[in-house]
């Protein structure tokens, strides 16, 4: 199984794109994960917020095939402990799709469409972070959800 994470805009902070990259290789040692940057919508500030998450929505579709396994990154899905992630990982890896896909939304979250479209969401937290931010946030908690599934001394149970 592949692991991608589909974000809108690119990560500007170059200490944040350094620890994610950090995270990604050490995730090679596990799986195949990729991060897909969609390009911030040009002229984003004449459109209006259900504008702009309906384009975003049509460029996040692009990189979806039908047999994609997609969860949205969203502060109304399910929470989890990270033993409780890393076990619903296992699960989506068993299911024997190909590609797991996860999607951190614009600035404004989702369009309804995408919403109603995919059903599974989870949230990292109820506090509100960058979106910059839940991309390491994220990584890191995929890296230790392989730790603790392979019973590796990153996680501390």
């Amino acid at each position: 199984m592949e692991i991608q994470l589909i974000c809108i805009g690119k990560t500007d902070n170059n200490d944040l794109q350094k620890l994610i990259l950090n995270y990604q290789d050490r995730l090679k040692h596990y799986i195949k994960f990729t991060l897909q940057i969609i390009p911030d919508i040009k002229g984003a500030k004449n459109l209006s917020q259900e504008q702009q998450k309906n384009k975003e929505a049509e460029l996040i579709e692009k990189q979806i095939k039908s047999s994609d396994l997609v969860v949205l990154l969203d502060e109304h899905g399910k929470e989890y402990s990270s033993v409780g992630f890393s076990e619903f990982l296992n699960k989506k890896m068993n299911s024997g799709s190909k590609r797991l896909i996860f999607i951190i939304g614009g600035p404004y979250g989702f369009s309804k469409k995408i919403h109603q479209k995919y059903n599974s969401k989870i949230a990292l937290s109820q506090m509100t972070f960058s979106h910059q931010m839940i991309r390491l946030f994220f990584v890191e908690q995929v890296y230790r959800a392989y730790t603790i599934l392979k019973n590796e001394p990153y996680h501390h149970r």
